[in-house]
């Protein structure tokens, strides 16, 4: 019997699996870029550089809005100067709309549609 227990301990561990090694990531394709939603602290020149010239801009007051649109969305940003007013303007609020309609929709899923 001491003999046997030995021999089916060794019979046991064969028949246990072994991990595979995680596949290698594929050369030459590269990740998708993750495209930043929250608009809040931008500047008008961050801005710019993401969405391009905005085609209607507007100063209310200290603050300045700027819009964006395509067929699925309207984007509204409104640009504020620090409280201190040392720095730039950065957003401090940003709303997005159906062209048409008018219907609220989603700040995200506009800025992706817009974003260059």
């Amino acid at each position: 019997m001491r003999r046997l227990f030995p021999l089916a301990a060794l019979f046991v561990g064969a028949c246990a699996t072994t991990p595979r090694p995680a596949p290698a990531p594929t050369p030459g394709v590269p990740a998708p870029a993750e495209v930043r939603t929250n608009l809040s602290g931008l500047t008008e020149a961050e801005l710019l550089g993401r969405f391009g010239p905005a085609p209607f801009r507007v100063r209310e007051g200290s603050g300045l809005k700027l819009q964006w649109q395509n067929a699925s969305c309207v984007l509204d940003t409104y640009l504020y100067p620090p409280v201190n007013g040392a720095g730039a303007a950065t957003v401090l609020h940003a709303d997005a709309r159906r062209p048409g309609t008018g219907e609220t929709v989603a700040v995200e899923g506009c800025v992706v549609s817009l974003t260059r």
